[in-house]
């Protein structure tokens, strides 16, 4: 799904008057009146307060068609004006006078000098925000941010138009207070980028995309800076199998790591790139682990290091398809040396994670030694160290876009909504648990992206797959387990799960459906 920003949101909205001859206004109808069936269909007619704020703009607007459709089906609403300028615009107040025509309780005129004696909120009503929406350009005043406060002091449900009154959708946030804390939001056409980074996610728990008939050509056709990979996505990067296929069509897998204590770094990502696909796996890894490994999984190949406890001189006679790097490596002396090595004679794809990352680090001229699109997979603590401190999300991403340009390498910020980042492009995973906050999920993925670059995936194409996989998984995973309980073992013990459900038909809500069709047929 395609993340539009600002500006081709406007641009959208102009374009699909023009081309379906219609009026600004119409496009609002349809705007509000898809919120109001989603309200409508949630609802059925029940008689909880319903208190919509409007602001002046366009987004109170879409607000005032909502509130005009609750009254004349009978729902117990109240609307409110946010006047504080002069400013309003065209559509508001065509939406205005209409919804003065339906009742005779008009909107209630909130100047932002009244006191809130008028304003009546209790925790069992629903508060609609139709603020500000993605138009805001200047702070909110301290009326306000005051209203804003006394919505979250209420603990009334709270449901969003567009986006968080207050939030900006290329900013980061200067003032708490002043933004809406929504319990849902309900999103014009596609999500916003805010929606998924830390600092500005936790203001809308959770969103729905509403189709309000954007033009089709141009949603199409426009290239955006971000997408989301969900199934959608992920399905056709996916490769089938040929009949007659062998394991050498599969390619081989090197995973590199490995250090005293730290031997099953390199048994999860191995397990990972074989259970992702690859024909051949071998671990490279110090002599202490050689017996526990060949022990542990007997399906892949070991060869052990000169060196009992460290990796301190990387020599094999293997011709791997690709090297996944790093995970329990160390960063002793010698590792950092034999790594610098083994960077200025390797020529295979590699797969960047943990250790290796952070000798990145310490010596930064070593990224001139990297192969093209080398995929790096820090945390956010080795992403800080490779690309040095951010002051908020928004500059965080472009520090990581700079980066991955410069050094032509494909960076995966991980965490929750994990970000791959390849040049100027943005892409956010959908999948994944706060249970995968556990040791070796990073080396599980290591494997994964390694096990998919080994057959023949574009690293680009390996990441974005295996990093939803990876999420899937462990997603599966937390059915049986929760997220206490989930450990890295079982993320692996479900790949094939998630391979299996990229074929699975989403089950469809029928009802909801017909019922969706009943209400647009009443409104027409």
């Amino acid at each position: 799904m395609k993340v539009f920003s600002k500006e081709q949101i406007y641009e959208g909205d102009k374009l699909t008057t023009e081309r379906q001859k219609i009026a600004s206004t119409d496009l609002m109808e349809r705007a509000g009146t898809q919120i109001f069936n989603w309200i409508h269909t949630r609802m059925q007619g029940a008689q909880v307060p319903i208190h919509v704020f409007c602001g002046i703009g366009n987004n109170g607007g879409d607000g005032l068609v909502l509130a005009r459709h609750l009254i004349t089906h009978g729902y117990n609403v109240v609307t409110y004006i946010i006047n504080c300028s002069d400013k309003r615009s065209k559509d508001f107040l065509i939406n205005y006078d209409r919804i003065k025509n339906v009742t005779k309780e008009w909107p209630k005129m909130l100047s932002c000098k009244n006191d809130f004696s008028e304003i009546i909120i209790e925790e069992k009503d629903i508060i609609v925000d139709a603020v500000f929406g993605i138009g805001l350009n200047r702070p909110p005043n301290d009326w306000i941010k005051e209203l804003f406060t006394r919505f979250r002091a209420s603990k009334a449900f709270t449901l969003a138009i567009d986006i968080p009154s207050g939030l900006h959708t290329d900013k980061h946030v200067e003032d708490e207070d002043s933004i809406v804390h929504a319990n849902y939001t309900l999103s014009f056409q596609s999500p916003k980028l805010v929606f998924f980074l830390p600092e500005t996610a936790k203001y809308s728990i959770q969103w729905e995309v509403l189709d309000i008939g954007i033009d089709r050509d141009y949603l199409m056709q426009t290239e955006t800076e971000v997408e989301l990979i969900s199934k959608l996505e992920a399905l056709p990067l996916y490769k089938p199998r040929d009949k007659f296929a062998h394991k050498g069509d599969f390619g081989h897998v090197l995973i590199l790591g490995g250090s005293y204590s730290k031997i099953g770094a390199v048994n999860l990502a191995s397990s990972s790139a074989l259970s992702s696909g690859a024909g051949l796996v071998t671990a490279y890894i110090p002599k202490c682990g050689y017996h526990s490994m060949q022990a542990a999984l007997p399906e892949i190949m070991v060869i052990s290091d000169e060196n009992e406890t460290t990796i301190s001189n990387i020599n094999f006679d293997i011709d791997p398809t690709v090297i996944g790097v790093g995970v329990g490596l160390g960063t002793d002396e010698k590792t950092a040396k034999t790594f610098e090595d083994f960077l200025n004679n390797n020529k295979r794809p590699l797969v960047i994670d943990a250790d290796a990352l952070n000798l990145l680090s310490k010596k930064k001229s070593l990224l001139k030694r990297l192969p093209k699109q080398t995929v790096l997979t820090p945390h956010l603590g080795e992403l800080e160290r490779l690309v040095g401190k951010w002051s908020d999300d928004f500059d965080k991403l472009k520090k990581v876009k700079a980066f991955s340009k410069k050094h032509d390498v494909i960076v995966l910020i991980k965490g929750a909504n994990s970000i791959t980042v390849y040049n100027e492009k943005l892409y956010i995973n959908t999948t994944g648990n706060p249970g995968m906050a556990t040791a070796g999920c990073g080396d599980v993925l290591t494997g994964i992206i390694s096990g998919l670059i080994a057959q023949t995936y574009e690293p680009l194409a390996a990441t974005l797959l295996g990093t939803y996989l990876h999420g899937k998984a462990a997603d599966i995973a937390l059915e049986d387990y929760g997220y206490q309980s989930l450990i890295a073992s079982h993320i692996i013990a479900t790949i094939g799960h998630a391979y299996l459900d990229l074929f699975k038909q989403p089950e469809k809500e029928i009802e909801v459906e017909e019922h969706q069709q009943e209400l647009e047929e009443e409104q027409r």
